[in-house]
């Protein structure tokens, strides 16, 4: 973790994140009925229940729309979820407004093209190590985790340990 990452994270009120590649190690399943099932790494869970313990807002925007999803955000009580929303900009400026925050108090967790914007845009936009490459390029910075493989529990890690909390978060468990 550089001190810029560190630095970024202390300001964090939101932290959003993209589904397919992030959450997930971006495969798409379909079944012969026509409906989909995705893998989520129990890790990020986990990491994403203790940030929102220590009053960081979560949020899920995903250019696509499933009802997989929208069961795992009310798993893990993530209270903010847009499905199906192509421009991740303007679902986030949505968001804000809603939340009264600034885009410097948003860590956003992406990994392609359309998460881009939100990305170059916000005051910790990261990158999955698998991401595509133009969007690690312009990122803040890039979990060493990919995917759907931890890579969503570091970026928590991160934020928590800018804002002094993941000792107490990982003490809870002792």
């Amino acid at each position: 973790m550089t001190q810029d990452l560190l630095q970024r994270g202390k300001a964090i009120k939101l932290a959003v994140f993209d589904v397919d590649g992030v959450l997930t190690d971006g495969r798409l399943y379909f079944l012969e009925d026509g409906s989909e099932f995705k893998t989520f790494n129990t890790l990020d869970g986990q990491g994403i229940k203790m940030l929102m313990n220590t009053g960081v807002t979560t949020a899920i925007i995903s250019g696509r729309k499933t009802p997989v999803v929208e069961r795992r955000a009310k798993n893990l009580g993530i209270p903010h979820l847009y499905q199906g929303r192509e421009d991740k900009l303007v679902v986030l400026d949505e968001l804000l407004g809603q939340l009264n925050l600034s885009y410097e108090q948003v860590a956003y967790l992406g990994d392609d093209l359309p998460d881009l914007p939100v990305i170059r845009r916000v005051g910790l936009g990261m990158a999955v190590a698998n991401a595509a490459s133009f969007v690690r390029e312009h990122a803040h910075g890039v979990t060493r985790a990919r995917g759907g493989e931890g890579a969503a529990r570091e970026f928590c890690e991160l934020i928590l340990q800018a804002q002094g909390n993941l000792d107490a978060a990982n003490a809870h468990y002792l």
